[in-house]
């Protein structure tokens, strides 16, 4: 039975991949015309309107910035890390990392469901239907769905949107993702809010920031630890499954 909408129709497959084309299609073009908007040197050169605006309308500018991630993330544009850092230069390191975490989640609960109108439902189907290896990978993500969905958000080396993607398709319940999602960033998130929380004085000296402090060992390694806890469960399982079985 093909998919069917609220009111009990039928969605014809064009509908069901609408939302899908729309953030492509919007990925595409912000690629192209956000690329010299979003940027170090546009938050530099208007830093101080910036400031100006957040002090006279603080509630306003929180409301506007969480907005501008939510597109950022839920479109695909460019800047995400940019924006990250405008979090932080705004709002400091722990206000920043709050509305830079639930704008992020907001974005990604925003793909994740559009992957799963257009693709994941279906796919889903096809991998139940499914026999062999195909099945096995299936109910593996499905009898660790927490541990998968902290690992992919922890590990730096996965790109924020297939972690997005990689959910929706396998049928993980948006529940699991919204919250493995706002709890799995937050590292990261505080990692980069702090970088911008101290722009001021890179500003000051003529610098530019140091985006790749994720991966220096102060700061990767307790990140890889978390990862390591997030599949712990996953590894304290595949052993008691084989000592059961040699049993």
């Amino acid at each position: 039975m093909g998919d069917t909408s609220e009111t009990g129709t039928p969605r014809s497959g064009l509908q069901r991949y609408l939302p899908l084309i729309a953030i492509a299609v919007v990925a595409v073009i912000g690629a192209f015309t956000l690329r010299d908007y979003i940027s170090f040197d546009v938050l530099r050169d208007n830093r101080e309107a910036l400031l100006a605006f957040r002090d006279d309308n603080f509630l306003v500018t929180v409301l506007m910035f969480i907005a501008v991630y939510v597109a950022v993330v839920g479109f695909s544009l460019p800047g995400a890390v940019i924006v990250t850092l405008t979090g932080g230069f705004l709002f400091g390191t722990v206000l920043g990392t709050v509305f830079n975490v639930t704008g992020a989640t907001l974005g990604a609960i925003l793909i994740f469901l559009a992957a799963r109108m257009g693709l994941g439902n279906r796919l889903k189907e096809k991998m139940d239907a499914s026999d062999g290896m195909v099945a096995k990978i299936k109910k593996g993500i499905d009898e660790n769905q927490w541990s998968m969905l902290f690992f992919i958000r922890l590990v730096p080396a996965v790109p924020f949107f297939v972690a997005n993607l990689i959910p929706a398709f396998v049928g993980v319940p948006l529940f699991r993702f919204a919250v493995s999602t706002f709890l799995g960033i937050i590292p990261g998130s505080l990692v980069y809010t702090s970088v911008g929380a101290g722009l001021g004085e890179v500003f000051a000296r003529g610098e530019t920031p140091n985006l790749g402090i994720i991966f220096e060992p102060h700061i990767l390694l307790p990140i890889l630890g978390l990862t390591a806890l997030s599949v712990l469960p996953v590894l304290i399982k595949a052993v008691t499954g084989k000592k059961e079985l040699v049993k």
